[in-house]
């Protein structure tokens, strides 16, 4: 099954203004400003790679809707060269042993393909395995101990019985304000 990546390069449809365009790819792909920078730089990016060709389908469809452009190019398993053969009459050197190197991790040997991947280059991700399903994902239980706490105290009162609450005491009259009245602008006194 053939795999395909999604590049961009910055490129944004004809018609569209250019800030719609980075405005809505930052909603699209939900990064700030320091990422669109990258994104708009016009140099290639690879989005996502790894896709079916439906996939890689889908992401073009969105991008264009936000208005801009990208490619979609196959994924080519680059093939390690062999080095050029020398002319058969030169005598060929024998190489020196190397001497023994400890083997170097697997994430130091990966190289990033572009700056946006490159800052990534440090992160130590741990291996986690996936649990089956149904299973229980707590490490132990423990022992529930009620606390030891005297209770005798206390004792519940029977349904509709008076808490205890104080009667609310009746408001005062009210006060009259018949002598009070509002003052006219025109009128200062």
């Amino acid at each position: 099954m053939a795999a395909f990546e999604v590049v961009f390069r910055g490129q944004v449809r004809p018609g569209v203004d250019i800030e719609q365009a980075r405005s809505r790819i930052g909603q699209l792909f939900q990064v700030g400003e320091r990422q669109l920078e990258v994104l708009f730089s016009g140099r290639r990016i690879v989005i996502k790679q790894g896709l079916d060709e439906a996939g890689a389908q889908k992401y073009r469809d969105a991008i264009e809707r936000a208005g801009a452009l990208c490619e979609i190019v196959p994924m080519v398993d680059e093939p390690v060269s062999a080095p050029a053969s020398e002319p058969a009459s030169a005598p060929a050197p024998t190489p020196a042993p190397e001497p023994a190197r400890p083997a170097a991790p697997a994430a130091a040997a990966i190289q990033p393909r572009d700056e946006y991947m490159a800052a990534f280059r440090d992160v130590q991700a741990p291996d986690l395995p996936i649990a089956p399903l149904g299973a229980d994902m707590q490490d132990s239980y423990s022992e529930f101990t009620p606390l030891d706490i005297d209770l005798s105290a206390f004792s519940l009162a029977p349904v509709g019985s008076d808490m205890g609450q104080l009667p609310r005491s009746p408001a005062g009259p009210i006060p009259d304000t018949s002598h009070l009245h509002l003052a006219d602008e025109g009128n200062n006194g």
